[in-house]
């Protein structure tokens, strides 16, 4: 697998440095000498972030030939309020279409979709004329993606033919405060959440030109998959059974590959489908495919190409 060649990486990092503007916003400390970021009294230490220059390093060494990057969750900010939420998501995405055009033949940018402002977030959309990729958390802000309050938004990415990369985001659970839950399982259970909305609220069928792609193997939507059939099929309180079933559903949306164990992707993919799993990296955080040769060794031959190549060629469709 070492000389086998990586097509795309659509679950990278990086954290837009522009040190004039950041000079210039509240709660925002930028520390050049020690390459450390702390926004809202939390420190970014991950250096690597800053530097794209890192990034195609590393590609280079594990034979990436693009990257789609987006910001890392310290920089969601989902705590602004709607103004400052506007003028974070207008600094973020300049810096991150600046990255693209000085690596324009390696990174492209995921924009930045504020979920914690509804109306911000169709806003963006609707500014946007250029690549329609965009990255969003998954959760950590109140309501729900079936909530009436997403309908425009869906409506501006769904006439795009847009993708939107959902990423978890803070984990408001208090019991996982311990053990590194927060990460472990807080950020499988809240992309789980995200795509249970999505399925069972309807959204995905009422706007089905979003191709909707869940960072970690799906999270833990995989494993319910086969429990929220059953209610679908036995009628439970408050399930739509005029919508598709879980299952039909689920299978219209991509996925990564990061989940750190063979029979886990093979279960992602029996549920969202061979074709929709895809190559990511979580670049360069510790709890990603750093060594991607040595740690996709375990997946059949016949779905790793898939991952590393084939299925990257359905997302210029």
């Amino acid at each position: 697998m070492q000389n086998s060649r990586i097509a795309l990486d659509v679950h990278a990092h990086l954290a837009p440095i522009e040190v004039a503007q950041l000079s210039t916003m509240p709660g925002v400390q930028w520390d050049g000498a020690n390459r450390r970021l702390t926004l809202d009294g939390h420190t970014i230490g991950v250096s690597a972030l800053f530097a794209p220059e890192s990034l195609i390093a590393w590609m280079d060494e594990q034979g990436v030939e693009r990257a789609w990057v987006s910001i890392p969750p310290p920089m969601y900010r989902e705590t602004l309020d709607l103004e400052s939420s506007r003028a974070w998501c207008a600094y973020v995405n300049r810096g991150l279409d600046d990255i693209g055009y000085r690596f324009s033949s390696r990174l492209s940018p995921l924009w930045h979709l504020p979920l914690e402002h509804p109306e911000l977030a169709a806003e963006i959309v609707l500014a946007n004329r250029g690549v329609k990729r965009y990255a969003a958390a998954a959760g950590g802000y109140e309501g729900t993606l079936s909530d009436a309050a997403y309908e425009p938004l869906w409506d501006a990415l769904n006439r795009q033919s847009a993708f939107l990369f959902l990423h978890p985001g803070h984990c408001c659970d208090t019991r996982l405060g311990k053990f590194y839950l927060e990460n472990l399982m807080g950020n499988p259970t809240e992309t789980a959440v995200a795509a249970s909305h999505l399925a069972f609220g309807g959204v995905a069928t009422r706007y089905p030109d979003i191709r909707f792609c869940l960072a970690h193997g799906g999270g833990a939507t995989a494993m319910l998959a086969g429990r929220y059939e059953r209610g679908y099929r036995t009628s439970r309180p408050g399930v739509d059974t005029s919508l598709p079933s879980p299952r039909g559903i689920f299978s219209r949306f991509y996925v990564d590959c990061i989940t750190h164990d063979a029979d886990a992707l093979a279960l992602s993919a029996a549920v969202f489908g061979k074709e929709h799993v895809l190559f990511g990296s979580d670049w360069p955080f510790p709890m990603g495919l750093m060594n991607p040769h040595e740690q996709l060794t375990n997946v059949e031959p016949d779905q790793l190409s898939k991952v590393l190549r084939e299925n990257a060629a359905s997302l210029a469709k």
